[in-house]
């Protein structure tokens, strides 16, 4: 199973995350299944625009490294420009997990700090409750429950 991440926090955000997942298959990525919608906080500045973000695992016979090629092109198509580390954005698609891989060349498999955000926990234990992490071996469970309370109870499902 692959699992991306895709989420906004400027302009219209629903309608970027339509389009992005529009564009995943007009690139010849299949979608499976798509969690809700939900809304976080910006990190690491709370000050910054909320972000909307789903889950989606996909079907693919790319590589990730063509993946994430594909990724790119369309956060660009989208308005996304090359701004500072974690600023506001139009579109940002991450891979979350690649068929259970532990890296992928110099990729990080699965996304290297993924236990840690409830943007992509909780919509990722929608889509799949039987969810592990390949490489710590936590079930998807202990990952949300080790989460910081204020993390489980800001994020809210749209």
């Amino acid at each position: 199973m692959i699992y991306i991440g895709i989420g906004s926090n400027i302009g219209n955000r629903k309608k970027n995350i339509e389009k992005a997942k529009f564009l995943l298959l007009e690139n010849g990525i299949n979608i499976n299944k798509s969690s809700n919608f939900y809304e976080s906080l910006s990190w690491p500045d709370i000050k910054k625009p909320k972000f909307l973000n789903i889950v989606i695992q996909i079907d693919t016979n790319f590589s990730p490294k063509k993946c994430l090629e594909i990724f790119r092109s369309i956060e660009i198509k989208l308005g996304r420009k090359k701004t500072k580390k974690n600023a506001p954005r139009t579109c940002d698609i991450d891979i979350i997990s690649y068929n259970k891989k532990i890296s992928y060349g110099d990729i990080k498999l699965p996304h290297i700090r993924m236990h840690k955000r409830n943007f992509v926990l909780i919509p990722l234990l929608e889509l799949d409750k039987n969810w592990s992490h390949p490489k710590t071996k936590k079930s998807i469970e202990k990952l949300i429950i080790s989460l910081p309370i204020k993390d489980i109870t800001s994020i809210k499902q749209i």
